[in-house]
């Protein structure tokens, strides 16, 4: 069965680029394949546009902004509110492709899809409220004030792992602002994108105003961050790649949002219910089989009772099942490919021998080549590239400590500072860790942190910026600041 007769809508599965409301082929003849990673059946192709095809999505959004930006925040708000329906109505047919594409159960992928919707109405709201404000003069017979434009047009390069949910949230702020958008998905997971497209189309979003561009991922970002006429870029994805655009983009001085990599602790304090925080830190650990920004990445557990949580996560873990994502009752699907599955086993190898104990993990029981067993390690210490790097896996470390000023200190023994958990109590010791651990999100007592109203973002090396909550339409604004002095006064008169 292909991917389109799987679908009510065969018309949301596209294999084009969406150019100026136009499908678009590559010039060149160039493609690429895309695969289920479940399976590793071709899904479809994609064409790799010419740097000329990128341009000429620049061309048409840089007129279609004249008119975007000219609306009424409350006419584009309809529009969006229309697109926001739209991804409602279909919420089984983009699941669908998600699952496909991603690997993500079915369930976890039916969930994307209302977050994602959920920015659009949000920044659909949003943009109603963007106020600029009176300023009290210090000038005799003027009247001072700010107004809010949109900065123009923002290119949005976005990740696999989240493959509808990251564009709707950079989206949606930059065209309530009145930005136009020029969106590049991972080549892995181009067809929620295009799909996208399809519904902005249906939602009478003109044309130039929401594009999407295919093809090699440096060639693209590269004149994307070359483009003068692109004002603003917002990327997610590695801090390595993240740097990368930094660099590209420095001469013709964009507006940045780099949502890049994390390296979250789970603080566990020795107050809690050792089953408790141990469930609680599976779901932060496992969510998308690890691939997630937000995974809990080094669980910090009090010696006290470091064991009792080790034998309550084991248990928990041992229930969690690994399949096709299509599959009922799967908690676990596939990583997005071959290197991932090599990089999640390089960093398990390497942590046994440097001293962790393998308390579960037996790939042998792995039902495809791109699927990972869940992992449970003990005795991680910070020589461990489980415990440096940002693992994207389903590879959980566990590490005991004695105090809080220890903890602490683990904690912040990273250069990422994108999110952190903390279960615990004692009102003294969250007020202590809210304030010392060096992360731009903290979430206590809840694995659940992220929604359209946060401020999502970090800090350190996890990048620039925020994305939703009231500051993230703010990231596609401009203010701009006037003095308006009466008609023939002299200053000082």
């Amino acid at each position: 069965m292909t991917l389109s007769t799987r679908l009510s809508d065969p018309r949301l599965f596209r294999q084009y680029a969406y150019i100026n409301g136009k499908w678009t082929h590559g010039s060149g003849g160039r493609e690429e394949a895309v695969y289920d990673p479940a399976t590793g059946e071709a899904l479809g192709h994609i064409p790799l546009l010419e740097a000329e095809q990128i341009t000429a999505a620049v061309d048409a959004a840089e007129v279609a902004f004249v008119q975007w930006r000219a609306l009424r925040a409350d006419e584009r708000c309809e529009r969006l509110l229309a697109w926001h329906d739209l991804l409602q109505e279909h919420r089984e047919d983009l699941a669908i492709i998600m699952t496909l594409e991603q690997g993500k159960p079915l369930p976890d992928a039916r969930g994307e899809v209302e977050y994602g919707a959920s920015f659009i109405r949000w920044f659909a709201e949003e943009g109603k409220r963007t106020y600029g404000e009176t300023i009290p003069s210090h000038i005799p017979n003027a009247a001072l004030g700010t107004l809010k434009e949109p900065v123009g047009i923002a290119a949005l390069i976005t990740p696999w792992n989240f493959p509808l949910a990251m564009i709707t949230r950079k989206a949606a702020a930059a065209l309530a602002a009145g930005c136009p958008v020029i969106v590049k998905p991972a080549n892995e997971t181009p067809f929620s994108a295009l799909a996208l497209a399809e519904l902005a189309e249906r939602a009478g979003i003109p044309d130039g105003i929401f594009n999407v561009v295919l093809g090699d991922a440096p060639e693209v970002s590269k004149v994307l961050c070359d483009e003068p006429r692109i004002k603003a870029l917002s990327f997610t994805g590695s801090t390595r790649v993240g740097r990368i655009l930094m660099e590209q983009s420095a001469h013709t001085i964009k507006r940045l949002a780099l949502e890049l990599g994390g390296n979250a602790p789970f603080i566990v304090g020795p107050d809690v219910d050792p089953k408790e925080a141990a469930f609680a830190a599976v779901s932060a650990k496992f969510q998308t089989a690890g691939q997630d920004c937000l995974a809990a990445n080094r669980i910090l557990v009090h010696e006290s009772i470091h064991d009792e949580f080790v034998e309550h996560f084991a248990q928990r873990m041992s229930a969690l099942t690994v399949g096709n994502g299509l599959d009922s009752e799967v908690d676990l699907g596939p990583l997005i490919h071959a290197q991932a599955v090599e990089k999640a086993s390089a960093i398990v190898d390497d942590a046994v021998s440097r001293g962790a104990k393998l308390v579960m993990g037996d790939q042998s029981q792995a039902p495809g080549p791109n699927f990972f067993m869940p992992v449970l390690l003990t005795n991680v210490t910070p020589q461990m590239k489980v415990w440096k790097e940002e693992n994207f896996a389903p590879v959980a470390g566990i590490t005991a400590y004695a105090n809080d000023d220890e903890v602490i200190e683990l904690a912040n023994d990273t250069e990422y500072g994108l999110a952190a958990y903390v279960y615990t109590h004692d009102i003294r010791r969250i007020w202590r860790l809210l304030r010392a651990l060096e992360y731009g999100m903290v979430s206590v007592n809840s694995v659940k942190m992220t929604g359209p109203p946060v401020p999502f973002g970090g800090v350190k090396q996890s990048g620039l910026g925020r994305e939703g909550g009231a500051t993230g339409i703010d990231e596609y604004l401009e203010t701009k600041y006037y003095c308006l002095g009466a008609l023939g006064s002299v200053s000082g008169s």
